[in-house]
């Protein structure tokens, strides 16, 4: 044998060894697609019941239910900035029968909190992106603002008079503010409620002039006149109040902060149970009667790939890491 082939041969040989394995694992993976799910699944909601990651976690378990053969059960597990119930998710046994549902501040608490119980890129298998909204920005009648360049000038004029309540420091109302300030460089003062209910108590009582909130949540009172939207947070308008401007458009340039909840499994589940859970959430999500009780609810279906929703995870990462270290916003 030629010397320097022999040299090469062991290498040669470990390339062919590590081949057959990854052959090996694409087969079982297939396999394992194929026979599951094996037993029920759990979808974990990160928050208390009603909310908005618990409404669409009930309606998606329903349909996945029907379409993969097991109960899908509910489990609200809240607390932590919904740390508590991702984490449960992410140290369950990564063969797909585990789901969560956490809201957009997943993308959030990686940037707050120094410590976290796992690691959101790791851990965590991304699915799809089940829906996103917009958040509204509305003021008490009294104040003296009927636009969001009003409220820029009023904040200008006297800094620091301005209030906005906030449901929790991660949640996507907050860094709507957070967002806000920084773009349009005012000081308005945060004042953190628990959650949006008591937030809009304060609002309609006069405690506060400004929330970042949802609009079936904000519709009513704006409607009957104990609110007065002045924008909304997404890059169109919402067709549920089509009358009322993004704040983009209002002069607030590149300005997007949007409501979203996504799917996810344990990290280290094989690639064919994840791509079996996106095609049933896909087709869920596509079905008429789940996509009116979504628009009910102001809800945008999403349905995207795998990898697609990962890259949107690490995009909107980065997008609120920024904001997180500009703003100096530190856990409560």
């Amino acid at each position: 044998m030629n010397p320097l082939s022999a040299c090469f041969a062991p290498v040669k040989t470990s390339v062919r060894l590590c081949r057959l394995v990854m052959v090996q694992c694409l087969f079982i993976g297939a396999i394992h697609a194929q026979t599951f799910p094996q037993k029920p699944l759990r979808m974990i909601v990160p928050s208390s019941p009603g909310g908005g990651s618990d409404i669409m976690g009930r309606f998606l378990a329903q349909k996945l239910s029907e379409h993969l053969g097991q109960q899908v059960v509910v489990e609200n597990r809240p607390g932590a900035s919904s740390m508590l119930g991702t984490d449960i998710a992410a140290k369950s046994q990564p063969d797909g029968h585990t789901l969560v549902i956490p809201p957009a501040a997943v993308a959030v608490n990686p940037s707050i909190f120094a410590r976290m119980p796992y690691d959101t890129l790791r851990d965590l298998a991304p699915i799809t992106l089940v829906a996103d909204s917009a958040n509204v920005l509305v003021a008490h009648p009294s104040l003296p603002a009927r636009g969001v360049k009003d409220v820029i000038a009023l904040a200008r004029a006297k800094p620091g008079s301005l209030a906005v309540a906030s449901p929790g420091i991660s949640g996507t109302p907050h860094m709507a503010a957070e967002l806000f300030k920084l773009m349009t460089s005012t000081n308005i003062l945060i004042v953190v409620y628990k959650g949006s209910g008591p937030g809009s108590i304060a609002l309609m009582s006069g405690e506060v002039p400004l929330q970042f909130s949802t609009p079936p949540s904000s519709l009513p009172y704006v409607r009957t006149g104990r609110m007065r939207a002045l924008g909304v947070t997404t890059k169109a308008r919402v067709p549920s109040m089509p009358d009322v401007p993004t704040i983009a458009e209002s002069g607030v340039q590149g300005y997007e902060a949007t409501q979203w909840f996504g799917l996810f499994t344990t990290g280290g589940t094989p690639p064919a149970i994840v791509d079996r859970l996106h095609q049933e959430t896909a087709r869920a999500l596509r079905a008429a009667d789940l996509r009116e009780r979504m628009s009910a609810e102001g809800l945008q279906p999403g349905g995207n790939a795998p990898d697609e929703f990962a890259a949107f995870l690490r995009a909107e990462m980065a997008k609120w890491s920024r904001v997180v270290k500009a703003a100096g916003i530190k856990p409560q």
